[in-house]
């Protein structure tokens, strides 16, 4: 005769048994998810592969022992397949409410949607059939399961940027890593708190034992943690925010694990993915020479010597000068050049832009200005003598996700130093196109870019580089044009002579922008048009063939981008063969 079975409303809810359950339930979830996205990312990363855009700088920048550039016949872009390109761009407009942003939000609709997601998982993993009032171990359970998450999308070399394809850094999928983390400290206040209502209850100690002190004090850490990562204190106080943050993260671990058992297995995987990223670190640090030109108060140029390749253009890396008492902080600065081989610049090379924004920043600037006056009295040179340091390279990461080559027609859109990703972006497509002949198939004609600044002497700090690639696309068959929008009437004398080029006293609406580019209706000449260089030339391409539009700069200026293309309608999408879009957002 068999055992009596205890009906299920009688048996006692056994957490040690039942939650774990819940811990692996939450965790295909979320793999599954990643699974997913990398489904969606191997047509891109095939032809990253094939055009050996994804293994790009996996192992640094490196040093060719003096570079050859590369020549060849500018020629015509291929035909274009336009019914190929009514199917992207159906499918592009498919996607694109996907770019819709809110004000201030700093996400667009797709990473609302995932994370929405990502918390209505944890959430129903939490309370479903869990008797929390009486024993809210669940949620402990379900906040040690965030573990892996927040590591594997904080790393900066993390496998998933690698398997997503170009222009998936660390920075894009960031923001998956802050909801992680707010999720664990979510679950982790759930049971804490109520844990603390239990022992209130029976009138238990909440200090004293072990598993109790411990649970408390991981929980003030997590409280720390969580605070001084929110944005007004991550971009105030960064250095501070930094050091805070790794070091709570470590006590956590530890007094986690004295805390409770079950936290051991989550230990390994965040200590796998950060020894990973640690010795991917270590592969692409480089120690180099360089050189620091001011070009005035608020704009150093950073000339680093001896890096001939191993990056993409729109790829930043992490910056430390040797200078001063400085030399423990790193920033990320964008690589305003494309790599030597197929730059169209005068003087080519590893270009680094650093506007006086910060301490940092502007005692850098500081440092270079007093050290070019000195040059200059001890040698009596003419002009500005660079002054030489030292630097320390960690990259590169990042980059765009769009590749320009594969669309007819062009639109940059930068504001303020914002400038340095679309510069490097546009010397790179100019250069494919004309000094390399088109060699992978570049299908690009036509070129737009534009750059929103506040006074007319900030066009100085980059006007050479603007010059040397608008006289590169000059009689080639990439039609170029230069449209700079000037906030502030500063100094207009400063103004550059830089070919094909208009410079406007007004705020463009990026919205009209976008619109009259793909109509291809020339701009109509403002009234308060400053001055204009050269008239927009008269070559007309048709339609059909792409549109791809990057835009770096402020929160504001790629929010409108992103809202922009997001409310163009199915017709229109399909018109033009499909509208690709980056947004690169200049700040913490």
């Amino acid at each position: 005769m068999a055992a009596p079975v205890v009906p299920s409303n009688f048996q006692i809810y056994n957490s040690y048994v039942e939650d774990p359950k819940w811990q692996i339930k939450f965790t295909i979830i979320w793999c599954s998810g990643v699974a997913l996205a990398l489904a969606v990312s191997v047509p891109s990363l095939i032809f990253g592969l094939r055009h050996g855009r994804s293994l790009k700088g996996i192992t640094g920048i490196s040093e060719t022992n003096g570079y050859q550039s590369a020549h060849s016949d500018d020629k015509e872009p291929p035909p274009t397949s336009r019914r190929g390109r009514r199917l992207v761009g159906a499918w592009n407009a498919l996607v694109s409410p996907m770019h819709w942003s809110p004000p201030k939000l700093e996400l667009n609709l797709g990473q609302i949607i995932v994370l929405s997601a990502y918390l209505t998982a944890v959430l129903v993993c939490i309370i479903k059939d869990a008797p929390l009032i009486s024993n809210p171990n669940r949620a402990g359970f379900l906040a040690l399961a965030q573990f892996p998450v927040v590591f594997l999308f904080a790393t900066k070399n993390s496998i998933l940027s690698l398997l997503l394809g170009p222009g998936n850094g660390y920075e894009k999928l960031n923001f998956m890593h802050r909801m992680a983390g707010r999720a664990m400290f979510l679950a982790g206040c759930i049971h804490g708190s109520l844990w603390i209502r239990n022992h209130l209850q029976y009138g238990l100690p909440i200090l004293g034992p072990q598993k109790e002190t411990s649970g408390v004090a991981s929980l003030a850490l997590l409280c720390i943690i969580v605070l001084t990562s929110l944005r007004p204190v991550r971009r105030l106080f960064y250095e501070y925010f930094f050091v805070i943050h790794v070091l709570t993260y470590v006590a956590f671990f530890v007094i986690i694990c004295y805390h409770t058992i079950y936290a051991s297995p989550w230990i390994f995987p965040p200590l796998a993915f950060y020894g990973a990223d640690v010795l991917f670190r270590l592969f692409r640090y480089r120690i180099k020479d360089a050189t620091l030109t001011a070009q005035d108060a608020h704009m150093t140029l950073i000339r680093v010597h001896n890096c001939d390749d191993g990056w993409l253009a729109g790829q930043h890396v992490r910056l430390r000068v040797f200078f001063s008492n400085r030399v423990f902080e790193s920033h990320a600065f964008t690589i305003l050049s494309a790599p030597p081989s197929h730059s169209c610049l005068s003087s080519p090379g590893f270009l680094l832009a650093a506007r006086s924004d910060g301490d940092w920043t502007q005692a850098l600037n500081d440092y270079t200005r007093k050290e070019q006056e000195r040059l200059q009295i001890n040698e009596k040179s003419e002009g500005d003598p660079a002054a030489f340091v030292q630097v320390m390279l960690d990259g590169p990461y990042g980059g765009s996700s769009v590749d320009l080559g594969l669309h007819e027609s062009v639109l940059l859109i930068a504001g303020g130093s914002g400038v340095t990703f679309t510069l490097g972006l546009l010397d790179d497509i100019v250069g494919r196109c004309v000094k390399l002949g088109r060699s992978q198939g570049e299908r690009t004609r036509r070129i737009e870019f534009t750059w929103c600044i506040r006074s007319f002497g900030q066009i100085t700090w980059f006007a050479p580089m603007l010059i040397d690639i608008a006289t590169a696309a000059s009689n080639s068959s990439i039609d170029l044009h230069i449209s700079i929008f000037v906030t502030c009437l500063c100094d207009p004398e400063a103004v550059p002579h830089i070919p094909n080029s208009i410079v406007t006293l007004s705020r463009p609406s990026i919205k009209d922008l976008l619109k009259d580019f793909i109509s291809l209706s020339p701009s109509s000449e403002k009234e308060d048009s400053v001055e204009i260089r050269f008239d927009r030339s008269e070559k007309s391409h048709g339609l059909g063939g792409g549109v791809a539009v990057c835009a770096s700069g402020p929160e504001s200026l790629t929010r409108e981008a992103q809202n922009a293309v997001a409310r163009l309608g199915l017709t229109t999408s399909m018109d033009v063969g499909g509208i690709a879009l980056h947004t690169e957002l200049f700040t913490l």
